[in-house]
């Protein structure tokens, strides 16, 4: 008998649970049909690119392409972005030049950031983009419990289906360390195409620099790319990709945020 199944101490277990990732998570987790709902996003027989389906995030089973992923993905992100995740993400808005009209989050995972945006810019066309349609369930129910109008979409962040320079606003969190070097710079190039002459582009993820001597904090959240994140250069890659005006700070105890512009030509 495993622990899952000892009806003695399955109620402390599920206590424990919702003190980690909240009470209405754990409800919704049991109640919904996750299956029913990822399948509004995209179909069954979807293929995923290999660096992503064939990894564990965060130790779990299918990483994001589990419906756990959702509901203890806004916990874990407090861990791992101390002192206070909300705060870095506020952070990262407040870099934004002038009034973006049209802005779109990549790899917007549960929409922490898409919802800050449409809050901070509520005249603005939000979009947000995840490959998982499990994590983009939470962000539309998180959505409509804000009220907020946002459009949810599933698909590359490397080759979206959006028209060229339709945006004045890229927003990327918490994605690059989720990638493999190759394809975190093809997204940039991505980008560059979407973003219309003097849009703007911010970043917010892991501190490289720090990320290099703590390899026991990549272990701990169970990152398999992070290695080789920590590595490189996101300010590199910006000016690699033709971004004008990049620049990174530190901020938080283990993350930094990078900012660069389209330039107008």
């Amino acid at each position: 008998m495993t622990i899952l199944e000892n009806p003695i101490l399955l109620p402390f277990l599920r206590l424990l649970v919702s003190i980690f990732i909240g009470k209405d998570n754990l409800k919704l987790y049991d109640t919904l049909d996750w299956q029913q709902a990822s399948d509004r996003f995209i179909p069954n027989d979807y293929q995923y690119p290999e660096y992503y389906s064939s990894k564990n995030f965060h130790g779990i089973k299918g990483g994001y392409l589990n419906a756990i992923a959702p509901v203890t993905y806004d916990a874990v992100a407090q861990f791992a972005a101390p002192p206070n995740e909300t705060k870095l993400r506020q952070q990262a808005i407040a870099t934004i030049q002038g009034k973006p009209q049209h802005i779109l989050d990549l790899g917007c995972g549960t929409g922490s950031s898409t919802l800050m945006l449409k809050q901070t810019f509520p005249q603005a066309e939000v979009i947000g983009l995840d490959l998982s349609p499990y994590m983009l369930t939470m962000a539309k129910y998180k959505g409509k419990q804000a009220n907020l109008n946002i459009t949810w979409q599933q698909g590359l962040a490397e080759a979206t289906n959006f028209t060229d320079e339709k945006f004045d606003l890229i927003s990327i969190a918490f994605l690059f360390h989720e990638t493999p070097v190759q394809i975190s710079q093809a997204i940039l190039q991505e980008c560059q195409r979407l973003l219309k002459p003097g849009g703007q582009i911010i970043i917010l993820d892991g501190n490289q620099l720090r990320l290099r001597h703590t390899n026991w904090l990549i272990k701990l959240f169970r990152e398999p790319y992070s290695q080789v994140y920590a590595a490189e250069s996101v300010d590199v890659w910006l000016k690699s990709a033709g971004f004008d005006k990049t620049q990174t700070k530190y901020v938080g105890w283990i993350s930094q945020l990078s900012t660069g512009f389209k330039p107008i030509i």
